[in-house]
């Protein structure tokens, strides 16, 4: 009895010594990351059979488990990845946010003093200092385009950075999750009973709970303990002891541009956005695409249409030496980025026919084998193409035109068309000299009020174009020049002929109607009240349009003039609508941010409240089982002081 007396102690002493260790195992990893609570598991010893019945043998530790629940801890995983994504989202697309809205540093200001210095040359075309302003209104606005387009290449370069530190955190995660595959599969079959390694499990899944925070991983479970992890649509990570690294590659159509891939072998398959739906990595991602790519474009897009307009303009007005106006600003070209793998001689010449029809997309051009066909980046979405792409009939696209040739095109050949991306980046002006902006109008309309005796009169001419003109089916082979001077001499009150000083009789009986365009060499002016028979009115050169301001006047117009998205939106507008995109998804990431911080502290809650430390349990628990270990000791005593006396007695 003295033996089972002193058995049942030692068990009991044994089992509260587990107990305390395990109570301060807990205490003293209350604030490790990723620690789960361990509890011992208790149970009876066999009892022994004798006449008087079944006496008990004290107790053992059956296990010390981990307060472990897989959904509690799955939940605080995927709401840590979106937390990760949106947080990783937020904190990027803010930097453009505050760019692009600030009133001193965005584009608004510096398209504001522009047009106002424009529209002074209106008002005083002949001011030098007024011309000089213009022009570094012009630098002015053409620095400001550059600095943003400089500070989104900047953050471009930054994402690429940290796509690459990324894609490194995750391998390295990896290759930890492999190594504690291998040492839990060891210690599991090391144990006779099966028992599992705590610790090491809980210090697996903290790496893949920080593994979460980059990328969105699904966990599968092995019966060797050991677990696989895979990303994407099934894409594994590590499965058991392999690991199977990601790695960050350039895009086949934009080497500047690093996309994510699969490493398999010596070659690498690229994960798409799409198959990333999770983690920091994902918001980089998806910040590049839906914000970053849009917001330059867009920018791009503003500069190229302020360029080209205003060019178009301005080569319809006179300068102060009476030549045609040229060029005010150089325009940027399209970008165009041959696929790897393209024949070198293949080539895709791409240039803007239509600022007005510009879009803020990216285009993938690819020959499928049979044909060329064209797609947006962004979504993939096929865009209709008119003409055959040969040198005089381009395709023609969202204000592109596109001649592709050099080459016979392979099946997967193609393109990468970036027709706004650099827009504002190599922007530039073409002069320099104030005495070459065209503000006056190259054409003027007189009366002759000594001889007219009826009551028409003519307004100015508004220049259409440039260009030789027909404008008369009865001279289809005869080229007419914007300043030869017109002659119309009316033959009645509702006819009148037309003379060109250079190409002689341009039209005869053409029938007046007061108000009606009437358009010759470039120009349109009209004609109104009753001219008598014999009554003349001329068009011809400007002799001098140092104080004509007319062209400038229209140059001030295009301000306000809706010249871009199909002639939809302004200057202004098209910036306007970037700012507020940026500015909305700003806010919806913030909102989506925030919604998933508050399921995640729900989750992180519901998780703790199981598998957390609570000190003040611990410390109740602390005097429980040192209450059992002394009253355990206690009993090995009076088992010594029995076994004592039994043998004081023999003796």
């Amino acid at each position: 009895m003295g033996n089972s007396i002193f058995g049942i102690g030692l068990s009991g002493l044994n089992a509260a010594q587990v107990g305390l260790v395990t109570t301060g195992h807990n205490i003293s990893n209350a604030n490790t990351a990723g620690f789960h609570r361990q509890e011992v598991v208790q149970a009876t010893n066999i009892p022994e059979f004798t006449g008087a019945g079944f006496i008990g043998q004290g107790t053992h530790v059956d296990t010390v488990k981990r307060l472990y629940n897989q959904f509690l801890d799955t939940q605080v995983s995927e709401a840590q990845t979106k937390v990760s994504l949106y947080d990783s989202y937020s904190a990027q697309i803010k930097q453009i946010d505050n760019l692009v809205a600030d009133t001193t540093s965005g584009l608004s200001p510096a398209l504001q003093d522009f047009f106002t210095a424009v529209n002074d040359v209106a008002a005083t075309p002949a001011s030098v200092p007024s011309r000089q302003s213009m022009l570094s209104g012009a630098q002015s606005l053409i620095s400001r385009l550059q600095g943003l387009s400089t500070r989104f290449t900047e953050m471009r370069d930054s994402v690429n950075g940290q796509i690459r530190s990324s894609v490194d955190l995750i391998n390295n995660y990896s290759a930890q999750i492999a190594t504690f595959n291998e040492r839990i599969a060891l210690a599991s079959s090391a144990s006779p009973d099966r028992q599992v390694p705590n610790d090491l499990l809980d210090q697996r899944e903290q790496l893949v709970a920080d593994l979460n925070k980059e990328v969105k991983t699904t966990v599968v479970k092995q019966d060797d303990g050991s677990i696989n992890v895979f990303v994407g649509s099934g894409q594994p990570l590590v499965v058991g002891q392999q690991v199977q690294k990601l790695v960050a590659v350039q895009s086949p159509y934009d080497p500047e541009r690093l996309e994510v891939g699969l490493q398999a072998g010596s070659s690498s398959i690229l994960l798409g956005q799409g198959l990333l739906q999770g983690g920091s990595l994902s918001g980089l991602l998806a910040f590049r695409n839906e914000a970053l790519d849009s917001a330059q474009n867009a920018l791009g897009r503003v500069a190229i249409g302020l360029a080209q307009t205003f060019n178009d303009q301005h080569k319809l007005g006179q300068d102060l030496n009476n030549d045609l106006g040229g060029d005010f600003f150089n325009v940027p070209l399209p970008k165009v980025i041959p696929k790897l793998g393209n024949d070198p001689a293949l080539t895709a010449d791409v240039t803007i026919s239509n600022a007005g029809g510009l879009t803020v997309e990216d285009y993938n051009l690819l020959w499928d084998g049979a044909a060329w066909k064209l797609n947006r980046v962004s979504d993939g979405a096929a865009v209709t193409m008119s003409g055959t792409g040969v040198a005089g009939d381009p395709f023609v696209a969202d204000g592109m035109s596109i001649i592709v040739g050099g080459a016979a095109p392979a099946a997967g050949n193609g393109f990468q068309i970036q027709p706004t991306r650099n827009g504002a980046r190599d922007l530039s002006l073409a002069i320099t000299d104030t005495a070459k902006i065209a503000a006056a109008a190259p054409v003027l309309s007189t009366v002759s009020l000594a001889t007219n005796i009826g009551s028409g009169t003519m307004t100015q001419p508004v220049v259409n174009t440039t260009a030789p003109v027909t404008p008369d089916p009865a001279h289809p082979s005869t080229d007419l020049n914007l300043k030869n001077q017109v002659t119309i001499n009316f033959t009645s009150a509702t006819t009148f002929d037309v003379t060109d000083a250079v190409n002689g009789v341009l039209a005869t009986g053409v029938a007046y109607t007061a108000g009606a365009d009437i358009s010759y060499n470039g120009w349109t002016a009209k004609i109104n009240g009753s001219p008598a028979t014999g009554d003349t009115f001329t068009v011809g050169a400007n002799p001098s349009g140092v104080s004509d301001s007319r062209n400038a006047v229209l140059l001030a117009e295009l301000q306000s003039k809706n010249t871009l998205g199909n002639g939809t939106t302004t200057y202004q507008g098209v910036y306007s609508q970037m700012v507020s995109a940026i500015g909305n998804k700003a806010r919806e990431v913030a909102v989506n941010g925030a919604a998933q911080q508050n399921l995640l502290d729900q989750a992180s809650q519901a998780q703790q409240s199981m598998s957390g430390v609570n000190l003040d349990e611990e410390a109740a628990n602390l005097i429980r089982y040192q209450q059992a270990y002394q009253a355990s000791g206690k009993m090995i005593q009076i088992a010594t002081t029995m076994f004592q006396t039994l043998i004081n007695l023999g003796g």
